[in-house]
């Protein structure tokens, strides 16, 4: 009977004397790098391709007299080997369905271990939650930045169009906007949303504490059960142990005082993690500190095993990877880094279901990995936190940085210079400083009516919140389309959105008008397995020409429903 791997070591083989690379392909007209715009279809080549991408059988490696080709056909291999020929490597079933970690997809009823993080102000919309939870996918909805009417209204849609299928909310840390945490964790109670995603914590807060503990209870095994789960993203070791520890008494204490929570519940607090999921967050669009995946995950994985046995623990909290992944080649290497589950957010802006503006995605559409830069972030603006937005095409990185260091220099908008004001109101608002100000004021009367009482006598406060406008504004702008303000726009963006153009190049999925979000990630898993294969073959001493072991998107995987 041929086994599944060879026996002994053997040394490298070359599966065709074809040549080892893809044939050159013309650059596109945006001058992005490309892969094979189509799979090999012909002759040895070809047959190897076809085989690595039949995920449900083996493909084997063969040497058949001086021939060496492969197989997924069990019945040619015993023929093979009975005449006298070798099996030199072999990688087993692998579908996309079984990468990463079967707790995760069993914990929150997907099929795939496969996240869609949040976007703010929407752009991981409601459809796009919905079609990716249709389809077996966790989806968090971008409600960073977004009204508490609109949050709700969202959810509920949600909730109606994603036929029963779990989701997530996003909650961003708010530090300055503490009324809002709280009006999110209300909406995510009211519609029984069972997944938050913490995003841009420094430390626990006392909503995103109450939202766990009004979950658990005690289980007729006597374990605890956590029914409203936590999916922490962070990227610092720090800030990741304060995720894998039980939540801080003193909230706990808070809350139990306040009659936000039972005693049960605050009793239990003290048995589990604040977090079920951990998303080891690399060089990602938006809030990231741009750590090297291969770097931070390693980390954050081996932190939590240290606190499982610290804690005496059955399991360790699981651990995923995101920032970066726009190809199932990276998608593939971080599962082989041991993540998890994978979190994927830059691409799924370019898709049709994202509330991005037409003009947004086809920039997004044309980025390549060079092209973002990192800005002063609204929601953090005072503390200095910068995020990773694209560069190409809008002057907002410049502009919000020169913001940044006005603010630091200086009192007060009226403490600026003369000229530079009349700059600002011309060039950057395109409006007075003080018709800025009453905005604000309206705003925040709407939002969070605190943060005008604190400004009144705080010209320094107030000052950030008249820079805030221009940075909260700018990603409106995107978002709309606004036609007269594309050099203002703000996009949130990573490297990954340059290395899937790069692959995509050439295949249906270049146009972004046909990237469906699910068939996204259907291509991007699927993709991910195939690679695991090849590598699995090349870890046996396999050689296999680049063009067999590239995996490319070449038709929907997906309905549309």
């Amino acid at each position: 009977m041929v086994t599944m791997t060879s026996p002994q070591p053997v040394p490298a083989q070359t599966v065709s004397a074809l040549p080892q690379t893809a044939p050159a392909v013309p650059q596109s007209p945006s001058a992005l790098p490309r892969y094979a715009s189509s799979p090999p279809r012909t002759g040895v080549t070809g047959q190897a391709y076809r085989d690595l991408l039949a995920l449900d059988a083996p493909c084997y490696v063969l040497r058949e007299g001086t021939r060496v080709r492969t197989s997924g056909d069990q019945a040619d291999v015993a023929r093979v080997v009975a005449a006298g020929g070798q099996v030199l490597a072999a990688a087993g079933p692998r579908p996309a369905t079984a990468l990463g970690d079967g707790a995760f997809r069993a914990a929150h009823g997907v099929r795939y271990a496969y996240m869609a993080g949040a976007m703010a102000n929407g752009i991981a919309s409601a459809p796009m939650v919905a079609a990716l939870a249709r389809a077996g996918f966790l989806a968090s909805f971008g409600a960073a930045g977004v009204l508490p009417a609109r949050i709700d209204e969202a959810l509920a849609a949600i909730v109606r169009d994603a036929a029963g299928a779990p989701f997530a909310c996003n909650l961003i840390h708010s530090p300055s906007e503490a009324a809002l945490e709280a009006a999110t964790i209300d909406a995510c109670l009211r519609h029984g949303v069972t997944t938050l995603e913490a995003s841009a914590f420094v430390e626990p807060t006392a909503q995103l504490v109450r939202y766990r503990l009004a979950g658990l209870r005690r289980g007729r095994d006597g374990r605890v059960e956590a029914t409203h789960r936590v999916v922490g993203k962070v990227s610092r070791a720090e800030v990741a142990e304060r995720f894998l520890r039980p939540a801080p008494e003193a909230l706990v204490r808070d809350l139990l005082a306040a009659g936000v929570v039972t005693a049960d519940q605050a009793a239990l607090a003290r048995e589990v993690p604040l977090a079920d999921d951990l998303s080891a967050e690399a060089d990602s669009g938006g809030h990231t500190d741009r750590r090297p995946l291969t770097v931070l995950l390693p980390e954050l994985l081996a932190l939590a095993e240290r606190l499982r046995r610290e804690q005496g623990a059955r399991h360790a909290v699981r651990v995923g990877a995101a920032g970066g992944l726009g190809t199932p080649a990276a998608v593939a290497a971080a599962f082989a880094l041991g993540a998890a589950y994978v979190v994927t957010g830059s691409v799924n802006q370019a898709t049709v279901e994202a509330d991005q503006s037409a003009i947004t995605k086809r920039l997004l559409g044309a980025t390549g990995v060079a092209d973002t830069a990192m800005a002063p972030s609204a929601d953090m603006f005072e503390l200095g936190v910068e995020v990773q937005v694209l560069r190409r095409g809008t002057l907002f990185p410049g502009r919000a940085r020169t913001l940044y260091e006005l603010y630091r220099a200086h009192d007060g908008v009226d403490a600026l210079p003369a000229d530079v004001r009349a700059n600002l109101e011309a060039k950057v608002f395109r409006r007075s400083l003080d018709d800025v100000w009453a905005d604000c004021v309206e705003f925040f009367t709407r939002r969070d009516p605190d943060q005008i009482i604190r400004a009144q006598g705080d010209p320094r406060r107030r000052m950030a919140l008249i820079f805030r406008w221009y940075l909260g504004r700018s990603s409106g702008w995107s978002i709309a389309g606004e036609p007269d303000r594309a050099a203002d726009y703000q996009v949130w963006c990573g490297p990954a959105m340059g290395a899937f153009n790069s692959w995509v190049a050439g295949t249906y999925l270049a146009e972004v008008g046909n990237r469906q979000v699910a068939d996204v990630a259907a291509h991007l898993m699927t993709g991910a397995a195939f690679h695991e294969r090849a590598a699995a073959l090349r870890a046996a001493g396999a050689r296999l020409p680049a063009s067999a072991t590239t995996y490319i998107p070449t038709a929907p995987l997906l309905g549309q429903g």
